[in-house]
């Protein structure tokens, strides 16, 4: 599996238990089998070179959970931002969906406890579907082989950021109308 990482650092050896614990898949080393998707998310920073890393994921003898968007990746987002124990601690890795609030801003209203869990899975369906692959496991970060690392030429970020920016956009729009239906 080709997966991608986008930052200031060329990782060659990422650090699994580096980031937060209440991440969406908890803590792990996040990646995306997108490079595009990955490149959206380039920052630019002052005195600092935005990377993004290639690796390789030999996934044999690896245990594998893949979430679609349901309730029960849902309920498994919602205990580790509520940093509740994490009970898929048997998986190397985790795929699954991007929750979109986590990349477009909503202003927390998903997790605030504003709405019943029934409305906020709801809002979480709506919108572009984009992958992250976490590597939870010192066995599966073994098996992660680093390929090589390119810099994003400024040029490049602004693209990104600009077409990140109406995306966004797009999906505000898209969850104001949502978030209205529910008020109904």
């Amino acid at each position: 599996m080709r997966l991608f990482h986008t930052g200031f650092l060329e990782l060659q050896n990422p650090d699994i238990h580096f980031g937060r614990k209440n991440a969406d898949f908890g803590q792990g080393f996040y990646l995306t089998d997108d490079m595009e998707f990955s490149r959206r998310w380039a920052k630019e920073r002052k005195g600092e070179t935005t990377i993004c890393n290639t690796y390789e994921l030999d996934t044999n003898g690896l245990s594998i959970k893949e979430f679609s968007r349901c309730e029960e990746w849902f309920d498994y987002i919602n205990k580790n931002r509520n940093h509740k124990p994490d009970d898929l601690k048997e998986y190397d890795v985790i795929i699954g969906p991007i929750a979109n609030d986590t990349i477009y801003d909503v202003m927390g209203i998903i997790t605030s406890g504003f709405l019943e869990a029934e409305e906020s899975l709801q809002l979480l369906m709506i919108g572009p579907e984009y992958h992250q692959i976490t590597i939870k496991s010192e066995k599966a970060a073994a098996q992660l082989k680093f390929i090589s690392s390119e810099e994003i030429p400024l040029e490049q970020i602004q693209k990104y950021r600009e077409l990140v920016a109406k995306e966004e956009a797009d999906y505000q729009d898209l969850f104001a109308k949502e978030l209205e239906l529910l008020e109904e």
